[in-house]
């Protein structure tokens, strides 16, 4: 069996992580997450609460360094 990944039209190869402000919550850097991963927006979110549950501090600094460091999506 061969298996080899197709690529789309629709996604490219050189992707860069940002927020997605389209289906933000908060300051969507959960949603630019997932878009850039390929998941589902509901599973990364419920890790980020779990990670904030476990880590409170941890999570709490890395959510906020990410939502100032990445960048706004292009396309929204």
């Amino acid at each position: 069996m061969r298996y080899e990944r197709e690529y789309s039209s629709s996604q490219s190869i050189n992707k860069r992580l940002s927020k997605d402000s389209l289906h933000k919550k908060l300051s969507g850097v959960c949603a630019g997450i997932a878009k850039h991963y390929n998941l589902p927006r509901i599973v990364v979110r419920v890790a980020a609460i779990g990670a904030l549950i476990l880590l409170p501090v941890a999570t709490g600094v890395a959510y906020v360094v990410a939502s100032i460091l990445l960048p706004q999506s292009r396309y929204k």
